[in-house]
């Protein structure tokens, strides 16, 4: 039985959105540590979007889509290279309105946002992860 019949894909979402986040404040971090450094320009890891997209199309992939993979080595159909195991994210450039005079497009109190806010979402996703495997756990004592 694949691991989908046990857990369904809301473990598989959880875990990927904990990883891309914890990427995601590796990112914001190097942002801060090179906001006096001359001509840095900003960036951030875009995820979320591609996260919605996979679920899209690995849900359509079993109400009877075609186009799945009958072998491993078929080449995937775009957006579907693995369902939400294969999000990656994408690093953009995020500079700010107006770069100081050496360059410099970091915004600290941004970047600060940022930081708080990608933090918030990764201990609710820790937070949601760990109330699904009590849950599992009850189911297999029986409580």
């Amino acid at each position: 039985m694949p691991i989908d019949g046990i857990f369904g894909t809301t473990i598989e979402l959880l875990n990927k959105n904990i990883d891309l986040r914890a990427k995601n404040h590796n990112q914001i971090s190097a942002n801060l540590a090179n906001a006096e450094t001359p001509n840095y320009v900003p960036s951030a890891l875009s995820f979320e979007g591609e996260l919605r997209d996979a679920l899209k199309a690995q849900s359509n992939n079993k109400n009877g889509a075609t186009g799945s993979l009958t072998n491993p080595r078929h080449i995937p159909l775009k957006g579907q290279a693995g369902g939400v195991s294969g999000v990656n994210g994408t690093i953009v450039q995020t500079p700010a309105a107006i770069a100081g005079r050496d360059g410099n497009a970091v915004e600290m109190e941004q970047e600060m946002g940022n930081l708080a806010s990608n933090q918030i979402m990764f201990n609710a996703s820790v937070q949601m992860l760990n109330k699904k495997f009590e849950g599992l756990k009850l189911a297999i004592k029986g409580q």
